[in-house]
């Protein structure tokens, strides 16, 4: 079984992310296709990580792309996660990862109507389906609207979850914004325009129809569509163990197993000793590119895609993640995280190093952080899942 070092796992990480200044790419498309699709939680973690990969790369190129030529398609999928796919891959995502979710989203959703109910003491299959019907027939002529439109304009959905009444945890929940979720899920709508700042989160919403443009491509069998998406993870990820497959889908190891099956995927050797997988034309060993730095953003995919991540964060996740388990900033060289990076007072980024480097990798870094600054021009990003290396105080 041929053995793939941590060395050469880097090497590929470098390479496929587009981090190595020698591998990036020419659009945000092929941004997103390089490590299969960018975290969208954070809004701004979606630009960043295009400029990290993407030479010259201006915040309305990435816009243009999301909200004009709909290249770019943001679609609620694995884990629960909002994440932004290459158009092409969507079909697949919605017979698979979000067609998982989905499931689990309307039994959560009926069970918490059940045991709260409404303020009008209504709920249950029939009626959510006549609320998701009601808002759909709403959307149909095709005009945007925010959650709260569509609370104001739909009166099926403008009620609320009385959850646990009385407890100090409890409290009125909107319906609409569940309901959009369900349908987005099975993709039925989709989050159309930001009625915001590129760095800020107010989506509007439509149906599938009217933001696809065209023929809605039908969704792939489940089966089908796990295989595209494994397929895509490992030639961007691998080699990875099952579990690492596993967990960035969501999904069960049976369902990565039978994916890695049906597309022949091949066994090699980590050097921990653990078991991974490599695309049967993805055998041959990645070379090592250039020196490379990159300053990544928060939940950007390369620090997100593996479960085992020792090979390259070594000892630092837990100034890396918050408690729960999300990325913060991170500081890359030669495939190793060393560090994070925050905004000072003046928006100025900074580095947080956690390891020593040489300092030639040091100007390295230096010029990186001032052409992210620049970039930026003053815009401060802020978020809500800094990790303890971004706290204030932090490595002093």
């Amino acid at each position: 079984m041929r053995v793939v070092t941590d060395d050469e796992r880097r090497a590929r990480l470098g390479v496929r992310h587009a981090l190595a200044e020698s591998a990036r790419v020419s659009s945000p498309e092929e941004a997103a296709r390089a490590v299969v699709c960018l975290h969208a939680t954070e809004p701004p973690s979606v630009h960043l990580s295009c400029w990290a990969r993407v030479d010259e790369v201006a915040v309305d190129d990435v816009e243009r792309a999301l909200y004009d030529t709909r290249s770019l398609v943001r679609q609620l999928s694995m884990r629960e996660t909002l994440f932004v796919f290459p158009r092409e891959l969507v079909p697949a995502v919605w017979g698979s990862a979000a067609a998982r979710v989905a499931a689990v989203h309307r039994k959560r959703l009926l069970k918490d109507l059940d045991r709260w109910g409404t303020d009008d003491d209504r709920h249950g299959a029939d009626w959510l389906e006549a609320v998701e019907k009601a808002v759909l027939t709403r959307l149909a002529d095709g005009v945007p609207r925010s959650s709260k439109q569509i609370r104001e304009e739909v009166p099926e959905a403008g009620g609320v979850i009385v959850q646990a009444p009385g407890k100090s945890w409890g409290g009125r929940v909107a319906i609409a914004p569940k309901v959009l979720t369900q349908l987005s899920l099975d993709g039925a709508v989709a989050r159309a325009g930001n009625a915001g700042a590129w760095h800020t989160s107010r989506p509007t919403w439509t149906t599938t129809q009217a933001w696809w443009g065209e023929v809605v491509p039908g969704a792939l069998t489940s089966r089908e569509g796990y295989a595209e998406l494994v397929g895509r993870w490992l030639w961007s990820y691998g080699p990875g163990t099952v579990e690492d497959i596993a967990w960035w889908l969501g999904a069960t190891k049976s369902v990565v197993r039978a994916a890695l099956d049906d597309l022949g995927a091949r066994q090699v050797s980590l050097e921990d000793g653990s078991v991974g997988w490599l695309r049967a034309d993805d055998l041959d060993e990645v070379a090592a590119p250039e020196p490379w730095v990159a300053l990544l953003p928060l939940l950007d995919p390369s620090v997100m895609g593996w479960q085992a991540r020792a090979f390259y964060l070594g000892p630092h996740a837990p100034q890396l993640f918050d408690t729960a388990g999300n990325a913060g900033t991170t500081v890359w060289v030669d495939g190793r995280v060393v560090g994070a990076w925050v905004q000072d007072a003046d928006d100025v980024v900074q580095l947080r190093l956690l390891d020593e480097v040489s300092p030639t990798v040091h100007e390295a870094l230096a010029a990186e952080a001032l052409r992210l600054t620049e970039w930026l021009d003053g815009q401060r990003v802020f978020t809500v899942y800094p990790s303890p290396a971004m706290e204030p105080g932090a490595l002093r």
